[in-house]
Parts: C-alpha cells; structure tokens; sequence
C-alpha cells in the first residue's frame, strides 16, 4: 500500500535507507533534513513523499518535487526500497506512482540522478528498463572518477498545434 509520508515515519525511512548499503552517512543525514523539511515543502512547494508498507512494516519511498523555475520538470530526489523487498517489483511499482503524481500535476518530465560507481550499475539497468534515458554524465561531479549519471523521462508527448 503506497500513502503520503508523514513526520513519524522519519526513523524507520531513514534506518530502511541505511540498511540498503547503497547511501553514506552523508545521505543519511541530508535525508534527515529533507524528511523534517518535508511536510512544509509539501506545502509550498509542492514536493511529495510516498511511503510503502506491508503490514504496518515501513518497505520503502520515493520523494519527488517540481523544478522551480521550469515548465512542468520534476525531480525524482529519493526511491528507496528495503532489502528484504528489492527484486519484488516494489522499486517499480513506486515510480510508476511518482510518474502518476507528476502525470496529475501536469508534469512533463522527470529527471534523476545516481552514481556511475559500479555498485549502483543495478540501479541504473533499472531506470532504463523503465524507461528512461541517459540525459547526461556529469564527470568526476561527486568525486575523483565518480561521475553523476542523469536520468530523464518524457511523460507527455507534446502536440503541436498546425495552423
């Protein structure tokens, strides 16, 4: 079952992270912020967390906004899904939700970003099975030989009006 994230949910999304071995504390730490800043940034901003659980047990997330200053693109900051329930569809079933949310805010694209280390090569097999499509390599962007690997996905296909 997939619903809104609320402040309680905090601890066990952020343990549920932890756990994946794929985030730093550094990412730990930042999603502390993002997730305490969140139920204002819902507010105003129009930023959205989607939590997923099984029996009341925490299984995973995803956090999307909308880019300020830009016609319709949304971001894709957060998909996390515990270990016990990767491989299960979950991972997929969870950005198929978020494209819904920017679908129904009239949003027109979605970018991401992740790591070119070889460990999130799984990671990245699955944004293109789903497709999206490599938007940009950002060289050296997080480190010394550590590039940032962009996303990108077109939600709505534009028509153009012929006069």
């Amino acid at each position: 079952m997939f619903r809104l994230t609320t402040p309680d949910d905090t601890p066990a999304l952020l343990k549920l992270t932890a756990d994946t071995g794929f985030f730093s504390t550094a990412d730990i730490d930042i999603l502390r912020e993002v997730l305490d800043d969140y139920p204002s940034a819902a507010e105003t901003e129009g930023h959205r967390c989607i939590t997923a659980e099984n029996a009341d047990r925490l299984i995973g997330f995803a956090y999307c906004a909308p880019v300020a200053m830009s016609d319709r693109t949304w971001y894709l900051w957060w998909i996390v899904v515990g270990k016990e329930s990767q491989k299960s569809g979950l991972g997929t079933r969870l950005l198929k939700h978020v494209e819904e949310i920017v679908r129904a805010a009239a949003g027109r694209v979605v970018f991401l970003e992740t790591s070119s280390l070889p460990l999130y090569e799984p990671t990245r097999r699955f944004y293109a099975k789903n497709g999206y499509e490599i938007a940009a390599v950002l060289k050296d962007y997080y480190a010394d030989d550590h590039d940032m690997v962009v996303f990108r996905k077109r939600l709505t296909v534009s028509i153009e009006r012929i006069e």
